[in-house]
C-alpha cells in the first residue's frame, strides 16, 4: 500500500513516546498500539504506555517490560488525568505523545497545552469526525492524523479542521508469529460438529452495527444452502449479540453457526479456519484480515471502507458489495467448494501479508512523529 507522504526514511534520534490508550478490553486498536511501542523499544526507543490499570493493554504491555502509566480518566477531558500526563511527560522528558484513540486524544490536546511536546493521533474507523467544538480543539492542535488506510483519509479530510494534515499509515500484523490452530476438543467444545472434517467459516468481530454480524449469519445461512455441512464460529461480543442469536435460531441455524462471545484463543481459531470472513458495511480497514492473510486463509469479506487496501479481490480473496448476505455466502460456499481457488487464494493472502508487517508500520509512524517534531 502506497502511503502518500512519507518516503519511508528517517534520521530520529533516540525518541521517548508516551503512548495514551484509554479504553476498557483488547479489540484492534490496543493491539496495534502494544505492537509499535515494543518495536520501537526493539530499535531502542523508549516507549512508555497510559493505559487503564487492571485492563488488557496495561497487563500486557508490563508483562513486554514496558513502562506503564496509570491514566483513568472519569470523562475524555478529565483535567486531572491530563494534568497526571503532563507530569509523566516532564519527569521522562517525553519527546512525542501519540494518543491511539479519539478519547485519548482529548487528553492530549490538555496535557500539551503549553509545552513544546507534538502529539498525533490515531484514526482507525472511517466515521465522520463529530462537527463539534471538541473535536475542533483536540484535531485542531494536532500535529498530525494518523489515518489507517486511504479510505479513514478521504472521510477525514472532509473536515476543515485536519485538512492537510492526515498522512496514511496502514495497521500491521506480526507476520513472525507462530499460531498452532485450535484442535479438534476445542473446536467440538465450540459447538463445530465433526470438526477434523468441517467446512469451518471463521469470523472474529465485534457484534456491533458497523460490523454488521446479522449480514454474516444471512450468508452462512445462503452459504449452507449450497454446501449442507457448513459450520461457522463467530468470536466477539458486543450489543448485537442477542440479536444474532435470535436470527441465527430463526433460520434454523443453531447447529451450523455457533456465537462463542469475546475469545481470548481467537487466533488459534481463525487458525483453524477454511475460511475467513468480515461483513462489515463500515470498516477503516478490518486488522482482522491482517491476520487471515499472515495464516494464508481465503477471505470471503464486504468491500466496505479499508478492505479492498487489505484484499485484493481475486487475488487474495473475494470482496463482495456491503449489506448483501446472499453476495457474501455465496463468496464464502465458492472458496469452500474449490480446493484450488481456496489454495490459491490462501497462497496470495500468505505473501501480501508482508506489506503489513510490524516493521513497515513502525517505519512509516516513525516518519509521522519526524515531521511532527519538525513543526514545533
Amino acid at each position: 500500500m502506497k502511503c502518500k507522504g512519507l518516503s519511508r526514511r528517517t534520521t530520529l534520534k533516540r525518541l521517548t513516546v508516551l503512548h495514551v490508550d484509554t479504553e476498557r478490553g483488547w479489540r484492534g486498536g490496543e493491539r496495534q498500539a502494544l505492537w509499535l511501542a515494543r518495536e520501537l523499544e526493539r530499535r531502542g526507543h523508549r516507549s512508555i504506555v497510559a493505559a487503564r490499570p487492571g485492563q488488557p493493554l496495561a497487563t500486557r504491555a508490563t508483562a513486554s517490560g514496558l513502562v506503564v502509566v496509570a491514566c483513568a480518566p472519569l470523562f475524555e477531558a478529565d483535567p486531572r488525568a491530563a494534568l497526571a500526563l503532563r507530569r509523566v511527560m516532564q519527569h521522562e522528558r517525553v519527546d512525542i505523545l501519540h494518543a491511539h484513540t479519539a478519547h485519548a486524544a482529548g487528553l492530549a490536546a490538555l496535557s500539551t497545552v503549553g509545552t513544546r511536546v507534538p502529539y498525533v493521533i490515531a484514526r482507525r474507523v472511517d466515521f465522520p469526525l463529530r462537527d463539534n467544538v471538541g473535536t475542533r480543539l483536540k484535531y485542531r492542535r494536532a500535529a498530525f492524523v494518523i489515518a489507517v488506510s486511504h479510505a479513514v483519509e478521504r472521510v477525514v479530510e472532509r473536515t476543515d479542521v485536519v485538512r492537510g494534515r492526515v498522512l496514511v499509515v496502514p495497521d500491521a500484523t506480526d507476520v513472525r508469529r507462530a499460531i498452532v490452530p485450535a484442535t479438534a476438543a476445542t473446536l467440538a467444545a465450540a459447538g463445530v460438529r465433526d470438526p477434523e472434517r468441517a467446512l469451518l467459516v471463521v469470523q472474529v468481530s465485534q457484534l456491533v452495527p458497523h460490523k454488521d454480524p446479522l449480514t454474516f449469519v444471512r450468508a452462512i445461512a445462503a452459504a449452507r444452502g449450497r454446501l449442507p455441512n457448513v459450520q461457522a464460529i463467530l468470536a466477539g461480543d458486543g450489543p448485537l449479540r442477542g440479536d444474532v442469536q435470535r436470527l441465527r435460531d430463526d433460520l434454523g441455524l443453531r447447529e451450523t453457526l455457533h456465537v462463542l462471545g469475546y475469545r481470548t484463543d481467537a487466533d488459534e481459531l481463525l487458525a483453524a479456519a477454511k475460511v475467513a470472513t468480515l461483513s462489515s458495511r463500515e470498516e477503516g480497514m478490518g486488522s482482522v484480515l491482517l491476520d487471515a492473510l499472515m495464516l494464508g486463509k481465503p477471505i470471503a469479506a464486504t468491500d466496505a471502507g479499508g478492505i479492498p487496501e487489505v484484499v485484493e479481490h481475486d487475488v487474495s480473496g473475494l470482496l463482495v458489495p456491503a449489506g448483501d448476505p446472499h453476495a457474501l455466502g455465496e463468496a464464502i460456499a465458492r472458496i469452500l467448494d474449490d480446493e484450488t481457488l481456496a489454495s490459491r487464494l490462501g497462497a496470495a493472502a500468505r505473501r501480501r501479508s508482508e506489506q503489513f508487517s510490524v516493521g513497515r508500520m513502525t517505519d512509516r509512524t516513525l516518519e509521522v512523529y519526524e515531521r511532527a517534531l519538525a513543526t514545533i
